[in-house]
């Protein structure tokens, strides 16, 4: 795997992943109180829910399971001197889809954030991961 991030001006950055995507990150703050992307930490954060529920959509497509989105609500903690990790992170899925089974949507979760999610493994030697899911029916829709 490959990345490039290169410095375009004060604290902007732009990152380009080994497959071609770009973002723009930073943390220079317009006189609105913006920053020109996300800051590398909150990449990070994003990046860890963003792995988790991949895998819980797989997980859950495989088993056929009726999914029809996913999505994780993120929550964490810093330490508040240098490095400043993370030191907590929990994480609230919605999960929605059709008649979807509570017990597999729990071992779906657990197993991401307990085996198969990269950036969770990673987190959980800086940080206590913690997590809850809620479902969403969309039967009667």
């Amino acid at each position: 795997m490959k990345a490039r991030v290169k410095w375009v001006e004060e604290r902007t950055f732009v990152g380009e992943s080994g497959s071609g995507h770009k973002v723009v990150l930073g943390t220079a703050s317009s006189p609105d109180g913006k920053t020109p992307g996300p800051s590398p930490m909150e990449l990070v954060l994003i990046g860890t829910g963003g792995c988790s529920a991949y895998d819980v959509v797989h997980i859950l497509e495989k088993g056929r399971e009726a999914i029809e989105d996913c999505v994780v609500e993120l929550d964490a903690d810093r330490a508040e001197t240098d490095p400043k990790v993370f030191t907590r992170i929990h994480m609230h899925f919605i999960v929605k889809g059709r008649a979807l089974s509570r017990d597999k949507v729990k071992r779906a979760i657990d197993l991401s954030i307990d085996k198969y999610c990269s950036a969770s493994a990673m987190i959980a030697k800086t940080a206590t991961l913690t997590h809850d899911f809620e479902i969403v029916d969309t039967t009667a829709r």
